[in-house]
């Protein structure tokens, strides 16, 4: 990489002549091969993702998560409710194409557009998301639309430092993992050393490659198990990419 130097010969940083700022996200709907993702509705999505967490053995699917667990529907429609009346974080439901059904929801936040910086986060993925082709579909659907459509430079993932399921996906995605923040947040009275993974723009073709290689109908076999790895997607898609 070839270093630039200023007026007094200090190293500064790639030129960014034309950078405008990216673009805030809307209420569009993201469609995939699987699922889709549509704007935080509570009159529409809340009976069915409350149905869908409670299939869950226990709550420790809320642990790391600043709200929840819910132990009524009430509960759950009144934070849905305020949920959906917000932009940064904006709340997306992962709509099941096969059930037309909401199992899940995710959203894009902390969205700093005038530098290209947003984040996914508050990913509540109920267990009949987990492990499916839906959940790897529905993160590559909000990787292609932060940086096609809205025009970002930088993804990121951040997660409480213990939370290692949280930690193993995003490596999974092909998330770089970038350190530790340390005392970072006080939440639910404890403290939280955060963990930071990100995407740059220059590393989303190689990983949309990758993730549409994956998500193809022909990777799977009768029992809907993988035939071939996401990360062996993604490695095999770095190692192409460096040698042309």
């Amino acid at each position: 990489m070839t270093v630039r130097l200023n007026e007094f010969q200090q190293p500064i940083g790639a030129a960014l002549s034309d950078w405008q700022g990216a673009t805030f996200p809307s209420a569009t709907t993201l469609a995939g091969l699987y699922c889709k993702l549509e704007r935080i509705d509570a009159v529409r999505h809340a009976k069915d993702l409350y149905e869908a967490y409670q299939s869950a053995p226990d709550a420790r699917d809320w642990t790391y998560l600043f709200a929840g667990p819910f132990d009524t529907f009430e509960a759950y429609l009144s934070y849905l409710t305020t949920a959906a009346k917000l932009t940064d974080p904006m709340h997306y439901a992962v709509i099941d194409l096969a059930s037309g059904k909401a199992v899940g929801t995710l959203a894009l936040m902390r969205i700093d557009a005038s530098n290209g910086v947003i984040e996914v986060g508050a990913v509540t993925y109920s267990p009949r998301l987990k492990r499916t082709r839906i959940s790897t579909e529905a993160i590559s659907l909000l990787v292609k639309y932060v940086f096609e459509d809205l025009g970002y430079r930088r993804f990121e993932w951040k997660c409480d430092s213990l939370n290692a399921p949280s930690r193993a996906a995003a490596l999974r995605y092909g998330f770089k993992f970038e350190g530790i923040f340390r005392q970072a947040i006080v939440t639910r009275q404890r403290n939280r050393d955060t963990a930071w993974h990100s995407i740059i723009d220059s590393e989303y073709p190689v990983l949309q490659t990758a993730y549409d290689k994956w998500l193809d109908k022909c990777n799977f076999d009768e029992a809907g198990k993988q035939i071939e790895r996401l990360t062996d997607f993604i490695l095999k898609e770095q190692m192409t990419h460096k040698s042309n």
